[in-house]
């Protein structure tokens, strides 16, 4: 028997190195405590996980998700979302860009916020780099929700690369014992990102924004590791009247009586959060400021405001606006986004912010509403509003800025989507999984 290799609490096995070439399976799986490696003689990857799964109590089965060793046939994988072609078009482009992606390989990146949209497309990109450059990054995707995972990830979470961490970003004990094994890079996505919820639960809204920041940076201390790449908003900006293209140290007014402003403001916290533990500590930080990001891959029950569009030109039902729309928005498609993130995470300077925004979706929400209904509903729907006397939609404070991504382009990125591709390819994607 080959020597023990002890990583955190689990116990791996190079045990295939000792079998003839004929009986290797295409994949591992981790043995367990008091299980004859009999069992995991079999070529047939599922009857061995299958045998093993009946085999032992319920009290001692394994955790669904196994950690991947080295060596795995990444080819015989299945891919990241086959039933959208369109999401893994952009998946495979991610994979397949020129970034400096071999400095991930062989690493464990921890993604928080995995079952949102901007995390479960960074876990989906990750594992498809996984398998295409067969980088055998060990990929974490911190969740609180495991039913959701499932939902969201599916028989992809059976490949062995992804590994659900359950966990809430709250109780630092609990992600400490959570998060045992060693971490080389963190992408900070977890956040509440429904407007609703910042105006009905405002205090929660705040807890989690920076009690959650700090724990993980702990974590990130912790485990020491290369860069930690914490999602900031465009929101931090605030109130901004200026036909120049706003920059990262520009600034504006947020209003702190308004009790929509606990997300803007939170963010400004966590930011310079960011910065302390850079300055006290030598963490090596990197913000990334988007703008609202949508495209293929957008979740079920997803109610901003290009979802609430999208649905309205497919069901071909009129678009109702519940302001004026005179805001100006900015928007980034998601895989241009998380392009974006995988470049601050390999390119990006320590203490740092980049905005990620394509300057060329740059609109008026009124315009916007207008773009869907002519455009891409081709004037079979209107454009109507329905204005209340107060907020209780939660939406931002109106502002009128051009975000500028002039500091990422230095680093190598581009953006290669505009508005109309953005809205298509989110529609396919919607349609290609019956979220229409």
């Amino acid at each position: 028997m080959s020597a023990v290799r002890t990583h955190g609490r689990r116990t791996l096995v190079p045990w295939h190195q000792e079998m003839p070439h004929s009986a290797k399976p295409h994949s591992r799986i981790l043995p367990q405590r008091g299980v004859s490696l009999k069992v995991l003689l079999m070529q047939d990857f599922q009857t061995a996980a299958s045998v093993l799964k009946h085999r032992l109590p319920h009290s001692a089965k394994p955790h669904p998700r196994i950690l991947p060793q080295r060596g795995i046939n990444m080819s015989m994988l299945e891919k990241e979302c086959p039933n959208d072609g369109t999401l893994q078009e952009d998946l495979e482009a991610v994979a397949d860009s020129d970034l400096p992606l071999t400095e991930l390989s062989g690493k464990t990146i921890l993604v928080t916020g995995a079952t949102g949209l901007v995390g479960s497309e960074t876990v989906r990109a990750l594992a498809c780099i996984n398998r295409k450059r067969k980088a055998g990054i060990t990929i974490l995707a911190l969740i609180r929700n495991p039913k959701k995972a499932e939902s969201i990830y599916g028989n992809l979470l059976n490949r062995g690369d992804i590994n659900i961490v359950t966990g809430d970003l709250l109780r630092p004990d609990e992600l400490s014992h959570a998060v045992r094994v060693p971490v080389d890079y963190i992408i900070h996505c977890a956040a509440v990102t429904a407007s609703n919820t910042m105006v009905t639960k405002p205090v929660e809204t705040i807890n989690t924004a920076i009690e959650g920041t700090r724990n993980m940076l702990e974590i990130a201390r912790m485990k020491n590791v290369k860069s930690f790449v914490y999602l900031s908003s465009m929101e931090v900006y605030g109130r901004m009247d200026t036909k120049e293209p706003v920059t990262e140290e520009m600034q504006g007014y947020v209003d702190p009586l308004a009790v929509r402003s606990n997300y803007p403001l939170s963010k400004r916290m966590c930011e310079n959060l960011c910065a302390a533990y850079y300055a006290e500590y030598g963490l090596p930080v990197r913000i990334a400021r988007l703008a609202q990001t949508f495209g293929a891959g957008v979740l079920p029950g997803e109610n901003r405001v290009f979802a609430q569009f999208a649905r309205s030109v497919m069901e071909g039902k009129d678009i109702v606006l519940h302001t004026k729309g005179t805001s100006e928005g900015n928007y980034c498609y998601t895989a241009d986004t998380v392009r974006g993130l995988l470049t601050i995470l390999t390119k990006g300077a320590d203490g740092e912010a980049y905005n990620i925004a394509n300057e060329e979706t740059h609109t008026t929400i009124a315009d916007m509403a207008e773009f869907a209904a002519h455009t891409l509903a081709e004037d079979k729907i209107r454009v109507v509003f329905d204005i209340p006397e107060s907020n209780t939609y939660g939406y931002a404070a109106e502002t009128h800025m051009t975000l500028s991504s002039s500091k990422l382009r230095a680093l190598g990125w581009e953006p290669h989507y505009n508005l109309e591709q953005c809205y298509r390819r989110m529609m396919e994607s919607m349609k290609a999984r019956g979220l229409s």
